[in-house]
């Protein structure tokens, strides 16, 4: 008998990746439903954006070619929750913008009222999400009106 596990033949990382990206599918469309978010609730999603099926602004894509982190909170509009993606009205510098993102392409989930996070492998990403060290400096907030924010301050260390 060997020490060494043998090779899953079920991807079983794959599978409960999936399963978590539906938590934030079932709290989205509770969130549909009623137009609202419950007391102190708001979130922030983290997603690739040129993973496919993003459509965002050229604008924002040319700010944030790699990821970018969305605020949902206080304005927002036209949420739409489907099978496999959300879409939502959002103000960015007082611009709005309509995003759709796939559940493939977020890779982190913050609800900060009641201390809740998820983490994701970006689809058809072999590496592991970034994690930044403990002792790296605190990131630089953004101070041009936008309501992007990154989840570093939010991550396990």
């Amino acid at each position: 008998m060997t020490d060494t596990p043998a090779e899953s033949l079920i991807p079983y990382d794959e599978i409960v990746q999936d399963a978590l990206r539906m938590v934030v599918r079932r709290v989205l469309s509770d969130i549909e439903k009623t137009g609202v978010l419950p007391g102190a609730h708001h979130f922030y999603i983290a997603f690739k954006t040129r993973a496919p099926g993003v459509e965002i602004p050229k604008h924002l894509l040319e700010r944030y070619p790699d990821e970018m982190t969305i605020v949902i909170q206080h304005r927002f509009w036209d949420l739409a929750v489907g099978e496999d993606r959300f879409q939502i009205g959002l103000s960015f510098n007082q611009v709005p913008a309509k995003l759709v993102v796939p559940y493939e392409a977020i890779v982190g989930f913050v609800d900060p009222a009641v201390n809740f996070a998820l983490q994701f492998q970006a689809k058809g990403s072999d590496a592991a999400p970034e994690i930044e060290e403990p002792e790296a400096p605190a990131p630089e907030p953004i101070t041009d009106g936008s309501n992007v924010v990154t989840l570093d301050a939010f991550r396990k260390k």
